[in-house]
């Protein structure tokens, strides 16, 4: 069996001062309570959480997993009540601002409660996960109204959110999408479509699913440009504001998929009985303006899975490696068994794992960070979140799959079945660089639109940062190619910028990473405390500017090259 989950409560902390500064935050007005003692409490209170409830449904959640009834979608066994503990506590008000019913605590705080939550059971975290992104819609675009309605009980996690874009014709391309909604003559509009890939599209664990899809209105423009957004709750509300009439949205079925088993992947029918109503939410055609507040949330939070699955994988192998016995290591001179974590290479991998989540964890929380500063009015916030959030999406996702992998490897014969759970955060790994769009998405929208942001001055400061701060070499030398190649790829047109785009990603995020472990390593090492928390953050900072930082600069060959070699077949060829 898989061993105990335990929250990284330490270098989330370590993090969070280091890398968020949580302590500037905490000396504004605006985050006056995210005091010291507070940060401590938020952080242990939701491990016990975590530990207590959310980590032994792990194997329930992929094993039995969310099953489709004609009555709606049906947990299994102790997810209502874990997920009724996690209203009662409170965890779902912690970043949500107080005049809408939570604690207004900085968005990084957020994201370490559900790093843990994630890391303990990714699956189920998806439900709060997609309820940020509601609440960040609303707090944005929607009416007074809506707000007073619908947020107070979405900020406890009463009621969860969805966010329905996705249609079988209309994937990456939400221009394609075809559901309508029509007036009703009182302000409301008939909704009528299907929506897929919905996330928590249904499930018995709250009175209220409040569903932010997108639709089009009678004679709106083609494309993106024509798209409105829609307030559609699973039950309207009564005079009193409680859930009342069900409002004709009907879960058809639940995808059978690789892993992620905890939260139902739906098909939803609006309108069916053509009896289902919406509100608007914001300006007609504003739709993709309000999407993007809800992608921009989830992206970061897709990310943070990247860091949970990866910090559940490489607990689950460093239980397994300081378990299993097997061989003698070479060149001690005593031929008896040892564990396997005396062998060179399994310590390579688990440094490696180790290295990389931290890597992971800095880069996400980094971004979070930002969020904060953006809503403090901070020069250089948003612009500053404008350009991480792609590479914390990809990289975070990217990072995720290669430790989950590197822990089945760990695992050995033992990783591929199912006994361990090593196979299952592989599995549950594969959708985060698909979803909340592709990680080719993410690539392409940093070479066209976010090196481009105030004429390349947003990357340049970057750089900057990040030179004035790097001191080793090789570090220096990453930094230098990834400004080379930014510019490079500012001159180019799109097919060549967009061959180019991923490998660019990629060095581009592991400088970042490289930029944060170093200093992480550097405070480190004269820091007091755990000795072992810290011995370790200082290898895997070590590991990580020595080894990864190199590999990155491998690329750079790829993140120059055109687009001819792309194009010099025929598609047909692919086949040949």
């Amino acid at each position: 069996m898989p061993p105990v989950f335990t929250p990284a409560t330490a270098d989330q902390r370590f993090v969070l001062d280091h890398i968020v500064g949580i302590a500037d935050l905490a000396a504004t007005e605006r985050f006056a309570a995210a005091s010291d003692d507070v940060v401590d409490a938020v952080l242990e209170g939701v491990g016990q959480l975590a530990v207590g409830e959310w980590a032994p449904l792990l194997r329930t959640g992929d094993t039995v997993g969310a099953k489709w009834t004609p009555e709606g979608v049906v947990m299994p066994d102790g997810f209502i009540k874990a997920y009724h503990d996690y209203v009662e506590g409170g965890w779902g008000t912690i970043g949500v601002p107080e005049e809408f019913g939570g604690q207004g605590l900085p968005f990084a705080i957020q994201t370490a409660v559900l790093d843990t939550l994630g890391a303990a059971n990714m699956g189920f975290a998806l439900a709060p996960t997609l309820t940020v992104g509601a609440i960040e819609a609303l707090a944005h675009h929607g009416s007074p109204e809506q707000q007073a309605l619908y947020l107070p009980h979405l900020a406890t996690g009463e009621w969860t959110g969805t966010m329905n874009l996705t249609e079988p014709q209309a994937g990456s391309d939400v221009g394609a999408l075809r559901t309508t909604a029509t007036p009703r003559g009182d302000g409301t509009f008939l909704i009528k479509g299907t929506k897929i890939y919905i996330s928590f599209g249904d499930h018995d664990m709250a009175p209220n699913i409040v569903h932010l899809v997108l639709a089009r209105t009678p004679g709106a423009p083609a494309g993106t440009k024509g798209i409105s957004l829609f307030l559609v709750p699973k039950y309207r509300l009564d005079a009193d504001g409680n859930p009342g009439d069900f409002n004709d949205v009907r879960v058809v079925s639940i995808e059978h998929k690789m892993g992620l088993h905890a939260s139902p992947t739906c098909v939803l029918s609006f309108g069916d009985q053509d009896d289902c109503v919406g509100e608007l939410i914001g300006a007609e055609f504003g739709g993709i303006r309000a999407m993007f507040t809800m992608m921009n949330n989830a992206r970061l939070n897709v990310g943070l899975q990247g860091v949970q699955v990866a910090e559940a994988a490489t607990q689950a192998a460093v239980g397994y490696a300081l378990d299993r016995v097997q061989s003698a290591r070479a060149g001690s001179g005593n031929a008896a068994p040892v564990r396997i974590v005396e062998h060179p290479d399994v310590r390579r991998m688990l440094l490696r794992m180790k290295a990389q989540t931290q890597a992971a964890r800095a880069l996400v929380y980094y971004a979070a960070a930002q969020v904060d500063r953006a809503t403090l009015g901070e020069a250089g916030g948003q612009e500053r979140l404008d350009i991480l959030t792609p590479l914390a999406k990809a990289h975070g996702t990217d990072l995720g799959n290669e430790v989950a992998s590197l822990g089945i490897q760990i695992h050995g014969g033992m990783g591929y079945v199912e006994e361990t759970g090593a196979a299952q955060f592989f599995r549950d790994a594969r959708i985060t660089p698909i979803y909340e769009g592709t990680n080719g998405i993410q690539a392409a929208d940093l070479v066209g639109r976010k090196l481009s942001m105030d004429n390349g001055g947003v990357f340049a400061r970057l750089i900057a940062d990040m030179r004035a701060e790097a001191q080793d070499s090789g570090l220096n030398a990453l930094i230098d190619a990834c400004d080379e190649v930014g510019r490079r790829l500012a001159t180019l047109d799109a097919d060549d910028k967009l061959a180019a785009s991923y490998p660019f990603l990629t060095m581009l995020s592991v400088a970042v990473c490289g930029w944060l472990m170093e200093r992480q390593g550097r405070i480190a090492a004269d820091a007091e405390g755990d000795r072992d928390f810290l011995a370790m953050k200082v290898a895997a900072a070590r590991f990580y500017v020595a080894q990864i930082v190199p590999e990155a600069m491998g690329l750079k060959a790829a993140a120059m090259a055109d687009a001819s070699v792309l194009y010099s077949i025929a598609p047909e060829a692919f086949a040949a």
